[in-house]
């Protein structure tokens, strides 16, 4: 496509940059670029500001026009906008061609390109195989969902390169037919996730399956222990799927917990599956010292341990949580409702954890879930954050463990989990000093 004069829309900014990283790459081949997004722009100045080199012809923030996805030749959309969006039925009805971030990156990557998804652990996991391949010796580049656009970075990646990518089921489900899917498909895990955004459970498998099913027969996959005596993923696999490596070839190492074991054990299938060493495998595995905001010591103040696990939107992140801390635990959880079982998070709150504060939107229903399973648990509801984590500061003794792992989304309070990290690590920076304890409220 020669993209000279013509006339793109780019649909949200994003949270990672992708819509800037867009609007960037779009403007740069010679389009005239209109931005527009539903937020307002004291919001987003700091991310309007980081385009001031890029030669946009328009911003329009604080809500979108019609008139320009009816005037577009392009619409390059953001990953969280549900493909049914009637501005995207307009533009399509007017003419225009749909496009996204990723896409974009796909079709131009001259690069091996690795993709991760799965309902929890990816970014983890793709982290892991990064450092694996920077450790055998591979110029790695590592992007995605996982918190950078690669766009700006095409006119840099060579094709003896390796590019990994973190994938979301949004970034997936937008990706055109025609797009090129990754040579190394990986799959974590999948449990019920994002149904406030995906129609059902189905539609959701469908979109991370995508990975799978549109490659060729010279692919490679690498698929979770869980998945792989899933007939329901085992069925949709087309391209040659990869052994796992011997559970000794993974050392011991300095994240903690199963499920990091697991993540652990996938890169290592992946690296080896693209002929990395096991050499280089097991020294990348041991110096990996983990991703911010997961199970992040943030503080010790007064011989307690505060602990930073924002990225835990999951139940299953939150429960992988507790299991792999062997301390007493007090607990804040709870976030915005994406749809999703909360039933098993109460069990291991009620079985792992001295108490809990409840905060957000599902913190009532958190708070009563847990009380039908254990009576007299030590916890309380709380509107925010920073209430919930002063009374677990309150109830927690030297060598307790003080932990944000919400289980939920943060979109209720919060711009996103990163932010929900920042506020949190912020509070526990200025946290009072310990006033007698109290009895907690039940």
């Amino acid at each position: 496509m020669d993209w000279t004069g013509r006339r793109v829309t780019v649909m949200g900014l994003g949270r990672f940059g992708g819509g800037a990283a867009a609007a960037r790459w779009a403007a740069r081949q010679g389009a005239r670029v209109t931005l527009t997004d539903r937020t307002d722009a004291d919001s987003l100045a700091d991310a309007v500001a980081a385009l001031a080199d890029a030669p946009i012809e328009a911003v329009h923030l604080g809500g979108h026009n019609e008139d320009d996805f009816r005037r577009a030749d392009v619409v390059i959309v953001n990953p969280a906008v549900r493909p049914n969006n009637p501005l995207l039925r307009l533009a399509q009805q007017s003419g225009a061609e749909l496009a996204t971030e990723m896409g974009l990156f796909l079709e131009r990557c001259p690069a091996a390109v690795v993709g991760v998804t799965g309902s929890n652990g990816k970014s983890t996991t793709a982290a892991m195989i990064a450092a694996i391949l920077q450790v055998d010796g591979r110029r790695t580049w590592l992007g995605g969902n996982i918190g950078r656009s690669l766009l700006d970075d095409l006119g840099q990646i060579r094709p003896d390169d390796w590019v990994v990518l973190e994938l979301s089921s949004f970034q997936l489900c937008h990706l055109d037919a025609r797009t090129p899917v990754p040579r190394v498909a990986v799959a974590t895990n999948f449990t019920p996730n994002h149904l406030d955004w995906h129609s059902s459970v189905d539609d959701y498998r469908q979109a991370k399956q995508r990975l799978l099913l549109r490659q060729s027969p010279e692919g490679l996959v690498a698929l979770g222990a869980d998945l792989a005596d899933d007939p329901a993923w085992t069925s949709a696999i087309r391209g040659r799927l990869l052994p796992p490596v011997d559970p000794a070839a993974v050392p011991p190492l300095r994240v903690p917990g199963e499920h990091n074991r697991a993540n652990a054990l996938l890169a290592a299938t992946v690296a080896a599956g693209v002929g990395c060493a096991r050499e280089a495998i097991g020294r990348a595995l041991t110096c990996f010292a983990g991703l911010p905001g997961r199970l992040e010591v943030v503080a010790e103040p007064a011989g307690r341990f505060l602990i930073n696990d924002t990225t835990a939107t999951t139940p299953e992140s939150a429960i992988a949580a507790l299991a792999a801390l062997d301390r007493p635990v007090w607990l804040l959880a709870g976030g915005s409702d994406k749809g999703v079982d909360l039933g098993p998070m109460a069990e291991a709150i009620a079985a792992r954890t001295r108490g809990a504060a409840f905060f957000g939107v599902t913190g009532p229903r958190l708070f009563d879930a847990v009380a039908r399973r254990k009576a007299g648990f030590p916890a309380c509801v709380v509107s925010t954050m920073a209430e919930a984590l002063a009374w677990c500061w309150q109830q927690s003794r030297p060598g307790d463990a003080v932990l944000l792992s919400p289980g939920c989304a943060s979109h209720d309070q919060f711009a996103n989990f990163e932010h929900r990290g920042r506020v949190f690590v912020e509070l526990a920076g200025r946290l009072p000093p310990l006033a007698a304890s109290h009895s907690p409220r039940v």
